[in-house]
Parts: C-alpha cells; sequence; structure tokens
C-alpha cells in the first residue's frame, strides 16, 4: 500500500529528515488483506528486526512514526530506544510503554473513526494505559473518513482530514 508515501512528502517539504527503511525487502501490497498476508509470510520477527537494523545508528532522541501496521513495528522499538524523542502514530495505535518506559514520552495518535485498527476500546485502553506510565499521549480521532484518509491515491483520501492531520502532526514535531 502506499500510505507512507504521503507522510513523508508532507514533512520533507517541512524540512524534517525522514527515514523510511524498507522493511518488506521491496514487496508491496495493494490491499489491506494482501498486507496481512505479505507480514505472514516475511514474519513479524524479520519485519521487527529490520526496523531495529533502520534505526541503529539514529540519534536515541530520535521520532518514531509508523503508518498503518507500522504503529505496531513502532510499539516494539520502543522497548529498545527508551530515550526516544516522541511517537507519532497515523492510521492505528500500538500499545503504551510500560513499568515507567513511558514517563513523560509525548505521543501523538491520528485514526479514522470508526476504523478497526483503532476502535473506541483499543483507544480508551491505550489513553488508560498512557496515564498508568506517565505518556503524554494525545489522540485525535477523524470521524467519518476511511483508513488511509491521508494517502491522495487511495479512495479513502479526505483532502481536510488529511491537511489536519499534517498541521497537527508537524506542530507536534516543531515542539519536542
Amino acid at each position: 500500500m502506499s500510505p507512507q508515501t504521503s507522510a513523508p512528502r508532507a514533512f520533507r517539504a517541512a524540512g524534517t529528515e525522514v527515514v523510511t527503511p524498507d522493511l518488506y525487502a521491496g514487496e508491496t501490497a495493494t490491499t489491506i488483506d494482501r498486507g496481512f498476508v505479505l507480514v505472514e509470510r516475511i514474519g513479524w520477527e524479520v519485519i521487527v528486526e529490520r526496523a531495529r537494523e533502520a534505526v541503529r545508528t539514529m540519534p536515541a532522541d530520535t521520532v518514531l512514526a509508523g503508518v498503518s501496521m507500522g504503529t505496531g513495528v513502532v510499539g516494539d522499538l520502543l522497548a529498545d530506544r527508551p530515550d526516544t524523542a516522541g511517537v507519532l502514530l497515523l492510521h492505528a495505535i500500538a500499545r503504551a510503554p510500560h513499568d515507567g518506559a513511558g514517563a513523560g514520552l509525548p505521543v501523538q495518535v491520528h485514526v479514522a473513526d470508526p476504523d478497526v485498527f483503532a476502535p473506541p476500546a483499543a483507544v480508551a485502553a491505550l489513553e488508560k494505559a498512557a496515564t498508568g506510565t506517565g505518556v503524554d499521549l494525545r489522540v485525535f480521532t477523524y470521524p467519518g473518513v476511511g483508513h488511509f484518509y491521508t494517502d491522495a491515491s487511495l479512495p479513502d483520501h479526505d483532502r481536510a482530514a488529511a491537511d489536519l492531520t499534517w498541521r497537527r502532526s508537524l506542530d507536534f514535531l516543531r515542539h519536542l
């Protein structure tokens, strides 16, 4: 899928350095279902290890960002990167850091409402977990839009919601 193309473009245009590791060894999926098949074939641990390798030489205070399935990758990387400057999650949620590892960590989430990858009960659980760990969580929901609403090349695209997401995300990055 191509939702990752929109985020890097918006952030680079604002002068932010963006690294987009190839976690799928050049393969892509044209649907969410095919994305799940691709992840199953490659294996979650392989994907996460590729991400670990991609960020290994980056400064400790790098912002970790994940798009859709990539939010889970970010969630798995957090334990290895306690000095992460912030976390930006788009189109899905990840689990909150545990055992105080996230105390003070700024996290911003942007999801469709409703979205099967960020159901209200899961968002509420994330908010509760964030409060318990001291994570500085801010969740933005966008009613009535599709899962990949920021990607202009997909049917889910919603220009107004995408523009608001980019403004909020860039403001988040500027204040870290």
